[in-house]
């Protein structure tokens, strides 16, 4: 297997930087904006830029939720192991409200696809954008495209992009790995 950086710890922090700002630009003070993270792997994505948005651009009163969408997705009975579920964690309703969906890793589509259906347990949006740090541009299966992206990467279906998050791998990294 061959393994290759798309993404260094300093240019990630760069990144979450950029999209911290490109949101400030579209919501101004998020008194009507709320981000969800997708569990599990879009949760430190979502996480990290609250922090940055809280800590750098002194944004108060962030609402973040974190959704997980097991139960929602087109495959989950079709694997050979049952899924585990994470806790969904959203406190408020998104009624009348923008919001963000947060994600890692847009390939497919149909997580997203997912996270819409989910989304409409806790009400009615405004309006809902998408962010992601990364965007496989040629894997899509579904029209569904995002309006923030970190690095847009072009593999082919047996390369595999891995998030690395200094919460779980003790370093920030983004790896393309080719089986």
């Amino acid at each position: 297997m061959s393994r290759k950086t798309l993404l260094t710890s300093k240019e990630i922090e760069i990144i979450l930087h950029r999209l911290a700002c490109q949101l400030i630009e579209n919501h101004n003070d998020f008194s009507n904006t709320v981000l969800i993270g997708l569990q599990p792997r879009g949760s430190y994505l979502a996480e990290r830029l609250v922090t940055i948005l809280e800590q750098e651009y002194g944004i108060k009163n962030l609402q973040l939720g974190l959704l997980d969408i097991t139960f929602y997705r087109d495959d989950f009975r079709r694997n050979d192991e049952p899924l585990e579920a994470t806790p969904t964690k959203i406190d408020f309703l998104i009624e009348h409200k923008k919001v963000v969906i947060i994600d890692d890793v847009l390939y497919s589509g149909r997580s997203v696809r997912a996270a819409l259906t989910a989304l409409q347990a806790y009400g009615r949006p405004e309006n809902i954008e998408l962010l992601v740090l990364i965007d496989r541009r040629f894997s899509r299966h579904l029209p569904i495209q995002p309006n923030y992206r970190g690095r847009q990467v072009d593999a082919i279906n047996q390369e595999k992009v891995v998030v690395h998050w200094k919460e779980t791998h003790n370093e920030d990294a983004i790896i393309l790995e080719n089986k």
